[in-house]
C-alpha cells in the first residue's frame, strides 16, 4: 500500500535554497534513510512531510487510511502531566476508557453498568494491557520516575518519553529525526532490534551508522539541492556513492579531453575555423561558458595543540555521589599523552558527572584529583549551545581568536575566514546571524570554536549528536591524529570504535570497569563472560568436574594453545594485582617524591600495555575455541 507520495518539493530559508524538484513516495515496508550535510534540510524535508511546515511549491499526498506518528529532534510538551499519561495519550481512544474506568472504580458509588460497558471496550480494543506496555517501554528507555511534570525535564528525558509515545501508537509509518539521540548503547541497540521486528514502514535521519545500516533498505542522498535515490542500506549506498563519484569524475575527464583536443584545432589558424562546422565552434563556445559542476567537498580539521607533560589527570580512589544515589566509588584513573578513552554506561548511571569531576568542574566526595600544569582541557558538552543570539557566524570565531597558528607549512597561519571554509560554511554564512543555521550547523560550529583554544585535552559528551556523517568522519580523523589525551563519552558504537582504544564502562554498585581495545573488543569481552556465567549456571546441578575454559570444551585447540590460554588467564590476573598496587602507591605518594611518582606511573603504562596484548591474545584463542 502507498503511505505518501512528495511531488516537486522546494523550500528555501532566509534567501538560501534548501532543495528543489524533490519527487519520492513511501510504501508498506519502505525502511528509508535520510542523510546529508548538516544544513541540507534533512530536518526541514521531514517536518513538512509530517505536516509541521509548509514546503514552498509542491505537496505532499497522504493514502486516506494510512496513520503516521513523528518524532522531531528537539521534542517539547506543552500539556503539564507525568511520563506515563504523556506515553498512553499516544492512544486516545483506549486511554480515555481507561481514565474513566478507573475514576468510576474508585468513586463512592460505582456505576456497574457503565463499568460493565468500559470493561467491554478495553476487552475489545486490548486496553488492559496498556499501561503495563507504556510501563515496560518507559523503564527500557530509562524513564522511571513517573510522578514528574514533562514540561520540567531536561531535553534528553523529554526525547525518550517522546519515542516511547510514538512506538507505542502503532502507526503505519515512523519518521523519527536522529531517534538515537540521548540513549546508552544497550537501549539503542534495543530500539534497532523493535525496528528490524517491526512491520511499519520507516523513515528515519540518524547520525549512527550501525543503526542505518541495520534498519534501513533504502537511501536517500539531499544533495546539492536536490534527492538521489539508492537502494540498500548505508553500506550498500557508499559502495554506490563511491561509483558515482567516480563515473561524474571520467565524465569531466573525458569532457575535458575532448575540449582540449577541439580548442587546439581551432588555434590551427583561420583555414581549419573555415572548415569547422559553426554547430561545432558554438559547442566549444557553450563548454567554455558552462559552470563547472560543484566539487564534493570535505571538511578539514588541521588545527594544532599546545604540548602536554607527562602528567595529565590523576583521580586516585574517586567517588562522587548524587543524593542518596551512589554514581561510582574508589575509581582510579592515571591518564598519560596519547590516551584515548571511550565511558559507556546506561542512562542516568553518571558518565556526565565523571567527565565534570575530571574536568575540576564538580569535586568528588572522596578520593583526590590533580590536573598538571601543562593541560590545556576543552570540554564538549552534550547539551550546550555557547552561540551568542544576534552574533554573526565569523563573529562568533573572531570573539576566540582573528587568527590561530597551526604550525606547520607555509601557511601555518589560519584566518576565521580559512577555518570557516575548512567547516564547510558558504561566504554567503560567513556574516550570516547564527540565529540562522540548522541545529547541526550549529553545534559543528560549537565545535570548531572548542578547537580553536587548541587543547591538549579533550572531554567530549556524546560529540556526535547532530553531526552529518561527513563531519563525523573529519572528527574521527582528528582525533585519530591527535596528539593529546581523549576522553569521551559516547553511545555511537561506529565513533568509539574509530577513535578509542580503551573503555571505562559502568556496571553495578558503582563500580567503573577498564577494558583494553575499542567498544568491539568491549563487546566480545561482555559476550564471553555472559557465555561464561551462562554456561556455570547451566552445569551447577551436575556432579562437580574440573573447570574448563570455554576453548577447551570445544576441543579445537591443541595442547599447547590450552595450556597458554590457562596461562594467559593466571597472566592477566596477575598483572591486573600488580597495577591496582602500583595504583594504591601512587596515591600514597607524596607530591615532592617525583621520581617515584613517574617510576610508577611508567610501570603502570608498561602493564597497560602488557594488558592489551595477552588480552587479545586471549580473545583470539577464546574465539578459536567457540568454533565447532
Amino acid at each position: 500500500m502507498p503511505i505518501f507520495t512528495c511531488n516537486q518539493l522546494a523550500k528555501s530559508y532566509h534567501n538560501r535554497l534548501l532543495f528543489e524538484n524533490v519527487s519520492f513516495g513511501l510504501d508498506d515496508g519502505d525502511r528509508v534513510g535520510i542523510i546529508g550535510r548538516n544544513g541540507a534540510g534533512k530536518t526541514t524535508l521531514l517536518r513538512i512531510i509530517a505536516g509541521e511546515e509548509q514546503p514552498d511549491t509542491g505537496q505532499v499526498v497522504f493514502n486516506k487510511s494510512a496513520r503516521f506518528r513523528y518524532l522531531p529532534q528537539l521534542p517539547s510538551f506543552d500539556r503539564h502531566a507525568n511520563p506515563l499519561d504523556t506515553v498512553l495519550m499516544a492512544r486516545p481512544d483506549q486511554y480515555r476508557l481507561l481514565k474513566e474506568y478507573d475514576q468510576i472504580a474508585h468513586s463512592t458509588s460505582p456505576d456497574t453498568d457503565r463499568l460493565a460497558v468500559l470493561a467491554h471496550d478495553l476487552d475489545a480494543t486490548g486496553g488492559w494491557n496498556l499501561e503495563q506496555q507504556a510501563r515496560e517501554m518507559l523503564h527500557r528507555l530509562g524513564v522511571t520516575d513517573f510522578s514528574a511534570d514533562v514540561t520540567t525535564l531536561s531535553g534528553g528525558q523529554r526525547k525518550r518519553i517522546a519515542l516511547a509515545q510514538v512506538l507505542l501508537s502503532d502507526p503505519d509509518l515512523l519518521i523519527l529525526d536522529e531517534p538515537t539521540n540521548h540513549l546508552d548503547a544497550d537501549t539503542v541497540q534495543w530500539l534497532q532490534d523493535v525496528l528490524q521486528q517491526s512491520p511499519r514502514a520507516l523513515l528515519l535521519i540518524t547520525h549512527d551508522r550501525y543503526f542505518l545500516d541495520a534498519v534501513s533498505n533504502r537511501i536517500l542522498e539531499l544533495d546539492r539541492q536536490s534527492i538521489i535515490h539508492y537502494p540498500g542500506n548505508y553500506e550498500q549506498f557508499l559502495e554506490r556513492k563511491e561509483a558515482v563519484l567516480e563515473a561524474e569524475e571520467a565524465a569531466q575527464d573525458h569532457l575535458r579531453n575532448k575540449l582540449r583536443t577541439e580548442l587546439a584545432w581551432l588555434q590551427r589558424g583561420a583555414r581549419a575555423r573555415r572548415t569547422k562546422q559553426k554547430s561545432r565552434i558554438d559547442w566549444i563556445a557553450s563548454m567554455q561558458a558552462a559552470p563547472k559542476p560543484p566539487e564534493e567537498k570535505k571538511i578539514k580539521i588541521e588545527l594544532g595543540n599546545q604540548f602536554l607533560g607527562a602528567k595529565v589527570i590523576d583521580a586516585i580512589n574517586i567517588g562522587k555521589s548524587l543524593g542518596e544515589k551512589l554514581l561510582f566509588k574508589s575509581f582510579t584513573l592515571v591518564t598519560s599523552p596519547g590516551d584515548r578513552i571511550g565511558i559507556i554506561g546506561p542512562n542516568g548511571s553518571g558518565k556526565t558527572t565523571l567527565l565534570k569531576v575530571l574536568a575540576g568542574v564538580l569535586p568528588p566526595d572522596t578520593g583526590t584529583l590533580k590536573i598538571g600544569q601543562t593541560v590545556n582541557l576543552a570540554w564538549f558538552r552534550q547539551e550546550i549551545d555557547d552561540l551568542q543570539s544576534g552574533q554573526t557566524v565569523i563573529g562568533s570565531l573572531k570573539e576566540i581568536a582573528e587568527y590561530i597558528d597551526v604550525g606547520v607549512g607555509r601557511d601555518r597561519y589560519l584566518t576565521a575566514k580559512d577555518l570557516l571554509d575548512q567547516f564547510l560554511f558558504s561566504p554567503n554564512q560567513h556574516h550570516a546571524k547564527v540565529d540562522t543555521l540548522s541545529g547541526g550547523e550549529r553545534r559543528r560550529l560549537s565545535l570548531l570554536r572548542l578547537l580553536m583554544r587548541n587543547p591538549n585535552v579533550l572531554l567530549l559528551d556524546e560529540p556526535t549528536n547532530d553531526f552529518d556523517l561527513d563531519t563525523l568522519g573529519a572528527l574521527e580523523n582528528y582525533l585519530q591524529n591527535f596528539g593529546g589525551c581523549l576522553l569521551v563519552v559516547s553511545h555511537d558504537r561506529s565513533f568509539l570504535d574509530k577513535t578509542v582504544d580503551t573503555i571505562l564502562a559502568f556496571e553495578p554498585g558503582g563500580v567503573i570497569k577498564t577494558y583494553p581495545g575499542n567498544y568491539s573488543a568491549y563487546l566480545d569481552k561482555k559476550e564471553a563472560r555472559e557465555n561464561e556465567q551462562s554456561s556455570t549456571v547451566a552445569t551447577k546441578p551436575k556432579a562437580p568436574a574440573k573447570p574448563t575454559s570455554p576453548a577447551t570444551k570445544s576441543g579445537k585447540l591443541s595442547y599447547k594453545e590450552t595450556r597458554e590460554l590457562e596461562q594467559l588467564d593466571r597472566d592477566i590476573q596477575s598483572i591486573e594485582d600488580e597495577k591496582a598496587s602500583l595504583t594504591e602507591q601512587l596515591h600514597l605518594c607524596g607530591e615532592s617524591d617525583y621520581k617515584k611518582l613517574m617510576e610508577i606511573s611508567n610501570r603502570i603504562e608498561e602493564l597497560d600495555n602488557q594488558l592489551e596484548e595477552k588480552f587479545l591474545r586471549w580473545m583470539e584463542l577464546s574465539e578459536q575455541g567457540k568454533k565447532s
